[in-house]
C-alpha cells in the first residue's frame, strides 16, 4: 500500500521545469537580507513624474535605475564565476521577472534592461514597457524558442540539461542563440516586485543555471508609524529583500549596494532624473462688460 496518495502534475511551465532542474539539493551559498527604506519622497516623485511627463513610472523603475547605479559604483558585484574564477561584466544588464498567462497557465519569464546604469528613468520605463509587451505577446522569438526547447526535455534529464546549459552559456561563454537559447537572458541582477503580490517580505532563491549572483525583491509600500525628530508620525516604508551569492559577494559589496539604494530612493528629487517644469494653465480671458 502506498504511503501517500499522489497524483503527478503534468502541465508544468518551462520556468517550473528549469527550477526543478536547477537544484539537486537544497544546499547553496546563499545570503539573505532586508533593507527598509522610507518611501514618502519616492512616492511623491513618482506622482510628480507621471503628471509632468505622462510616463507611468513605478517603484520597479526606480529600483532598477538605483540598482544600475549601485552596480556601477560596485563593479566587483557585477560579475560572474567561470571555472571558479571571477570575471567582471563590462555592461550593467538587469532583468525583471514578468508573469505570463496563457490558457489558464501561469509562467514566469524575464524582460531585460541593457545599460541600466547609463539610461534615464524615461528610457528605462520605455525599454521595460516594450520588453514586457514583447514577452506577453510572445514576440520575443529567442525567448519563445528557448522555452519551447525546455518543454521538450524529459523530466529525468532536467538537472543534466540545466547544468549543461549553464556550462556552455556561461562557463564556456558560448552564444547558443542559434539553438533557441536567448543571449544573456537574465543579466547582472534580477528584480522581481513581490509587492505587486501584496507581500512585504519575500526572499527569492538564486537560480544556479542563470549564474545571476543578485536577486532583488522590493516589497509593498505600506504606511507605518515611524520616528521623526523624536516624534512618532505616519510614514511610508518599503522592504527591499535581497539574495546574493556569498562565493564572491560579501558584506562590503552588499553595503555599497544597499547604501546606494537607500540614498537614491530616499532622496529621489536629487538623485533621479530632473523633472520638467510644470505646465501652467493659461490665464482666463476676461470678457468685456
Amino acid at each position: 500500500m502506498a504511503h501517500l496518495e499522489l497524483i503527478q502534475k503534468r502541465d508544468l511551465s518551462s520556468f517550473r521545469k528549469l527550477a526543478i532542474g536547477s537544484w539537486k539539493t537544497a544546499y547553496d551559498p546563499t545570503v539573505y537580507g532586508t533593507l527598509t527604506v522610507r518611501m514618502d519622497k519616492a512616492m511623491a516623485y513618482i506622482e510628480a513624474f507621471r503628471q509632468r511627463t505622462g510616463v507611468r513610472l513605478t517603484v520597479t523603475h526606480l529600483v532598477a535605475k538605483a540598482m544600475g547605479e549601485a552596480l556601477r559604483r560596485c563593479p566587483d558585484a557585477n560579475a560572474i564565476l567561470r571555472f571558479n574564477k571571477i570575471y567582471l561584466r563590462q555592461r550593467v544588464t538587469l532583468s525583471t521577472l514578468v508573469v505570463q498567462t496563457d490558457g489558464g497557465k501561469v509562467d514566469l519569464t524575464s524582460a531585460r534592461i541593457e545599460d541600466a546604469d547609463k539610461k534615464s528613468l524615461k528610457e528605462i520605463a520605455a525599454d521595460l514597457e516594450e520588453a514586457v509587451r514583447r514577452v506577453r505577446e510572445r514576440r520575443d522569438v529567442a525567448l519563445e524558442k528557448g522555452k519551447g526547447t525546455i518543454q521538450k526535455i524529459p523530466y529525468l534529464f532536467l538537472n543534466t540539461f540545466t547544468w549543461l546549459l549553464s556550462f556552455f552559456m556561461y562557463t564556456l561563454n558560448l552564444d547558443l542563440s542559434r539553438f533557441g537559447m536567448p543571449k544573456d537572458a537574465f543579466g547582472s541582477a534580477i528584480i522581481t516586485n513581490v509587492g505587486s503580490l501584496g507581500l512585504d517580505t519575500a526572499y527569492v532563491p538564486l537560480a544556479p543555471y542563470t549564474r545571476v549572483p543578485i536577486f532583488v525583491a522590493p516589497g509593498a509600500v505600506k504606511e507605518v508609524p515611524v520616528v521623526e525628530d523624536g516624534k512618532v508620525v505616519p510614514g511610508k516604508v518599503m522592504n527591499i529583500n535581497a539574495t546574493f551569492d556569498h562565493r564572491f559577494i560579501d558584506g562590503f559589496h552588499a553595503g555599497v549596494l544597499a547604501n546606494t539604494l537607500r540614498e537614491m530612493l530616499e532622496n529621489p528629487f536629487e538623485q533621479f532624473d530632473a523633472l520638467p517644469e510644470p505646465v501652467e494653465a493659461p490665464a482666463p480671458v476676461a470678457r468685456a462688460g
